[in-house]
């Protein structure tokens, strides 16, 4: 015996009006959702470029530190077999950094000129200091905002660069 509605013109069973609104109802509340949930789908990406990286200035820093380097061993020769392994030291972190970060250095290498005007080793040395000092701090600070997957490349860099103001006493 079959159970439910039977259709009036062959007395088969069949759905009932009701059925039917409800299966209606629920094809139209689905057509509805997926618009919804799939927006993405349709994104053009005009997001923008990704805002900067935290690391960027400690990048950009460390370069810069190398550049400055680089300038006290073109002024002042005699004292590249000292500055040079420091200046290698602060490439070697740029580009760690920049692996970290995820993105390419800026083209072109920065250009500084060197901390004093001439050619004194001393003076070289004392400016020099002052950046090296100033960059400790930085990456100090860089490595206390860090999370803990940063945190341990910033804390050595800041460690490599209290070694570097030693070297250059």
């Amino acid at each position: 015996m079959a159970t439910g509605r039977t259709t009036p013109q062959d007395g088969l069973p069949g759905h009932s009006r009701r059925n039917l609104l409800r299966g209606g109802a629920l094809v139209a509340l689905g057509a509805a959702v997926v618009p919804v949930t799939g927006c993405d789908l349709l994104d053009r990406g005009d997001d923008g470029p990704p805002p900067p990286d935290p690391l960027e200035p400690v990048a950009a820093e460390a370069a810069a530190l190398e550049a400055r380097y680089r300038a006290a061993i073109t002024a002042a020769p005699d004292l590249a077999g000292r500055l040079t392994p420091i200046a290698d030291a602060h490439r070697a972190h740029a580009d760690e950094l920049r692996r970290v970060i995820g993105r390419p250095a800026p083209s072109g290498s920065p250009t500084v000129a060197p901390a004093t005007a001439g050619t004194d080793p001393a003076a070289l040395l004392s400016a020099l200091s002052g950046a090296e000092q100033q960059g400790r701090k930085n990456a100090a600070r860089a490595c206390a905002a860090a999370p803990a997957d940063r945190a341990a490349l910033l804390g050595s860099i800041a460690a490599a660069r209290a070694t570097h103001l030693e070297a250059l006493k």
